[in-house]
Order: structure tokens, then C-alpha cells, then sequence
């Protein structure tokens, strides 16, 4: 099974960070208002970003990481 550590743009241009192990369904979930509750109010969603991972201990370590930076370096991530 792959695990997903993903940044997806909100509808009023903020980014979020998660992780999960079906892309797909997980944005399905998001922009249908059932995904995390920082999501619900900020529809809608549009995947920006995700790295893939062997483990759900890589991928939760990988959105700690991702979460600890700064708004300037989640978009350098994004363009690079």
C-alpha cells in the first residue's frame, strides 16, 4: 500500500497539508465538505502537490515536516 503526503490550495488561497493513502478519494472528500475541518470552509480544494511513501510513519513524519515550514517555502516546494 502507498501513503500519501500531500498540500492542496484552498478556495481562498491558503494551502493545506495531509496525508492519506487513496489521492483520489481523499480530494473527493475534501471538496464534498467531508474532508478536514479547516477544508470544509475553504472549498474548494485543488491538489497542488504530493510525494508518495512506503510507510504511514514516513508519510505523517513527511506532513510534520511540511507543516513546520513557512507559507514561502511550501510554495517553493510547489513550484519545484
Amino acid at each position: 500500500m502507498d501513503y500519501y503526503t500531500y498540500i492542496v490550495e484552498c478556495g481562498d488561497g491558503t494551502l493545506y497539508t495531509g496525508w492519506t493513502t487513496d489521492l483520489e478519494k481523499r480530494m473527493k472528500s475534501h471538496n464534498a465538505g467531508k474532508g478536514a475541518k479547516y477544508t470544509r470552509a475553504r472549498l474548494p480544494v485543488r491538489l497542488v502537490y504530493y510525494e508518495s511513501f512506503c510507510t504511514k510513519q514516513e508519510a505523517m513524519q513527511r506532513e510534520y515536516a511540511i507543516k513546520q515550514l513557512k507559507r514561502e517555502e511550501k510554495i517553493r516546494l510547489i513550484q519545484n
